[in-house]
């Protein structure tokens, strides 16, 4: 086994905060809520991140926004990510934030989703590098909790301008940063740009050491998250989609990070009885009919592969009791 301390795998400094382990959960609007975070920690990551919070709903004294700033009691290193796009409403928000305990406060200048955008949020603010410098020192006069930031390569392939946005952010002295290796307007689609991160991450070693950046995009399997790490060099690698439905990802990963040994998969049963496990805590924090009716969004991710999936679909878009969900389950398995 490869020694911790020079391993692929190792603790990261954040400011004043280290954490044990570099495998962290992305925020993810509309996934990454309590009790998948608090599944994902009992499955190896390292730090998980709120849902994106509205500081504008925090602002307004928002209960559904407070909601979502809760913390599990399993979550030993927790971020919470804000999205905004005034510096002036982030002041504001940033008493009530403070009273929700975190380790990281977020900024979020990477989301692409158009109604997040079209206010001038999330990775609209790739175009405006003085706002993220002017929102950044905001958090950091209020707060000595570190303050990271997670960005895009820039709007669109022609207008590529990460290296502009880090040094805004670096000159507001920055925590950490986190790249997702795309471009506002490929979203999701077409495949991430790791050079791009090799690059980002030799800039900032060039400028600021001690600032860890972390890479993000088509990390769906640990052997990409290795190859992400070995070829790019960052400090750490952030799981999104690649975590729903599979919260194994962080133990399998940490496994072939320190062992170099490929991880067997996971049994179908397994998969099947951390579904329900998800369900029942979900479940416990909003009740068993939210909890179903939101959960089906969990389940296809959970259920990909199966065979009788389409069957099993088809079920749980109308399973609104934990006894319907079980019989599919049971019938997956006979």
């Amino acid at each position: 086994m490869q020694s911790v301390e020079n391993a692929l795998y190792h603790n990261v400094k954040i400011g004043s905060l280290e954490v044990e382990g570099n495998l962290f959960l992305a925020p993810l609007a509309g996934y990454t809520d309590r009790a998948f975070r608090s599944l994902a920690v009992e499955h190896g990551a390292c730090l998980t991140y709120s849902e994106m919070v509205s500081a504008e709903g925090v602002a307004r004294n928002n209960s559904v926004t407070d909601e979502l700033m809760i913390r599990e009691d399993n979550e030993k290193f927790y971020a919470i990510q804000l999205f905004g796009n005034d510096d002036d409403v982030l002041k504001r928000s940033i008493e009530k934030v403070l009273e929700f305990p975190s380790d990281i406060i977020d900024l979020n200048s990477g989301c692409p989703v158009p109604k997040v955008v079209k206010t001038g949020s999330g990775s609209a603010l790739m175009k405006n590098p003085e706002m993220l410098y002017k929102m950044v020192k905001v958090l950091k006069e209020a707060t000595s909790i570190p303050i990271s930031v997670k960005i895009r390569l820039g709007w669109d392939l022609n207008s590529i301008n990460y290296l502009e946005v880090t040094d805004a952010l670096l000159s507001a002295n920055v925590d950490m940063i986190t790249m997702h290796a795309r471009t506002r307007s490929m979203g999701y689609s077409g495949t991430a740009m790791w050079d791009d991160l090799t690059t980002l991450k030799k800039y900032i070693d060039n400028k600021s050491p001690h600032v860890p950046l972390f890479g993000s995009g088509d990390l769906f399997t640990p052997l990409d998250a290795k190859m992400m790490l070995e070829q790019t060099k960052v400090d750490g690698i952030m799981f999104a989609r690649g975590a729903l439905g599979n919260p194994f990802i962080f133990e399998q990963t940490k496994e072939l990070l320190l062992t170099g040994e490929e991880p067997l998969s996971v049994p179908i049963k397994k998969k099947l009885e951390t579904m329900v496990d998800h369900l029942h805590s979900f479940g416990a924090i909003v009740g068993e009919e939210k909890a179903c009716r939101e959960m089906r969004k969990h389940a296809a991710a959970y259920l990909k592969g199966f065979a009788k999936v389409k069957e099993a679909k088809q079920a749980l878009v109308k399973a609104n009791t934990y006894k319907e969900y079980h019989q599919v389950v049971e019938h997956l398995l006979s």
